[in-house]
């Protein structure tokens, strides 16, 4: 029969390993002071929508009263550019990835217990 304090004291070193593996890591990421390595993580957590921003803008130029009609001949084109920039930057985070990704194993899940 093992011995419970062995078996204790094994538990506790898994921990203690466990713990310093997270602090290592931990003190290597507030390590990283280059500047494109953090804009390329702040972009995976923050995607940006340029095409969305214009199309906004476009908007508000069409619907802006003025007597000139200079917004309006400025806001129709900014709107098809808004939509242009949609459909050609991919604006997805990890977290669209990972929603993505859940949703595609839960289909293949379905399918498979179907067949089987």
């Amino acid at each position: 029969m093992n011995d419970p304090l062995k078996a204790r004291l094994a538990q506790l070193k898994k921990f203690s390993d466990s713990a310093k593996r997270r602090a290592n890591l931990y003190s290597d990421m507030a390590k990283m002071d280059d500047s494109h390595t953090v804009r390329s993580l702040g972009a995976l957590q923050k995607a940006p929508a340029p095409g969305k921003k214009l199309q906004k803008i476009g908007f508000l130029m069409l619907w802006i009263p003025e007597p000139t009609g200079v917004t309006c001949a400025i806001g129709g084109p900014m709107i098809v550019a808004g939509r242009y920039l949609d459909k050609k930057y991919n604006g997805s985070t990890l977290h669209d990835v990972g929603h993505h990704t859940k949703n595609t194993i839960s289909s293949i899940n379905d399918f498979k217990n179907t067949v089987i």
